[in-house]
């Protein structure tokens, strides 16, 4: 049974679940709903915290750029609809991309640029 924990600004829900031996946990419906899970989660450790978030597709954080590309591309109608959706299906794995070549070169197993090398410095 799940109790609700005051915290000092909101509720928050608290239920103890098991962990199966193939290191599953079901998540109880009432957090389920309660964050709007669809068919994906992202799951990650920060601060030796696992954090389980709804994943929420593009977010529209380029939305008005890609539709502003697009149509000065000549696109419009339900050519339009069928392009924007399949850029924006291409932004999340670009972004994870990215962050994977990051973490690559911060563990120094990839090449990488300086501020220096992109911009140069002041006196060049």
């Amino acid at each position: 049974m799940s109790q609700t924990v005051q915290t000092g600004v909101s509720p928050m829900l608290k239920k103890r679940i098991s962990v199966s031996q193939k290191r599953q946990i079901t998540i109880p419906i009432e957090f389920f709903n309660s964050i709007g899970i669809d068919k994906e989660v992202d799951c990650y450790v920060q601060n030796n915290v696992i954090v389980i978030r709804p994943v929420r597709e593009g977010d529209g954080e380029f939305d008005e750029q890609i539709l502003a590309d697009l149509i000065s591309q000549g696109f419009s109608g339900q050519e339009l609809l069928a392009k924007f959706k399949d850029i924006r299906h291409q932004i999340r794995p670009a972004v994870e991309s990215l962050l994977d070549e990051a973490r690559l070169a911060a563990d120094g197993e990839a090449p990488f640029s300086t501020y220096e090398d992109v911009f140069g410095t002041e006196g060049e």
